[in-house]
């Protein structure tokens, strides 16, 4: 299979250089479960976007410090591509930003979330009853699916922690791309930007690895049985 990375990430700090870029970090997640796919990074922040839809099998749509709320040009042109791999009924999967922008695209609401930052290792559940351990770095949240979405997982503090529309779409709140190293990092980074008990709070969930493979799974499974 064929798969497009769409790579929304905007960090291009010190601390950004010095690690994978999302790109190369969603590659080497779905290849923990599905190493003999290809893989095309095409980075959408940099207004580098695919010229079609043929010969793709699915897309992934990567995380962001970005708000899907800025009304920046590239992302409301990331917003027509998400309509148009919608309409062209190609399985599409969307992490964090990429979650709330398909939900946006696609005629929801993204909000602030009301009980401010959810960082650090949170445990998802699942409609299905699995849980699994997964991290998180988010400030705004989904509030209202787009019409046909269902509810796929719920997590701390946030209702929409995942959905799906038919067999088309499939997302996260949370990051199955990032390493133990990378949070831990992550969080000390920001550590002078957030309150204080944020990051105490992120520092001390920490005590096991994420399940990313878990996720990783369900994500290629759904993309094959799509």
């Amino acid at each position: 299979m064929r798969i497009a990375i769409l790579m929304t990430n905007t960090d291009e700090s010190d601390f950004a250089q010095a690690w994978p870029k999302d790109g190369e970090k969603f590659t080497a997640m779905m290849h923990r479960v599905r190493p003999d796919w290809e893989y095309v990074v095409y980075p959408v922040k940099d207004g580098a976007f695919p010229d079609g839809l043929e010969g793709l099998d699915g897309v992934l749509i990567t995380g962001s410090p970005a708000s899907v709320n800025s009304g920046e040009a590239w992302v409301d042109r990331l917003f027509a591509l998400i309509r148009e791999i919608y309409a062209a009924g190609l399985p599409m999967f969307g992490a964090c930003f990429g979650h709330q922008a398909i939900a946006k695209a696609l005629g929801g609401t993204v909000q602030r979330n009301p009980g401010g930052w959810v960082f650090g290792l949170v445990e998802a559940q699942y409609r299905d009853g699995t849980k699994l351990p997964l991290y998180a770095s988010h400030v705004e949240q989904v509030t209202k699916m787009p019409e046909g979405g269902e509810v796929l997982a719920e997590g701390p503090d946030c209702g929409v922690a995942g959905f799906v529309i038919a067999d088309n779409v499939m997302t996260t709140q949370y990051h199955p791309e990032m390493e133990p190293e990378f949070i831990a990092a992550l969080v000390e980074h920001l550590a002078s930007e957030l309150p204080e008990d944020v990051t105490e709070k992120a520092r001390s969930s920490l005590t096991k690895p994420a399940d990313m493979r878990g996720l990783s799974e369900r994500i290629a499974l759904f993309l094959e049985r799509s």
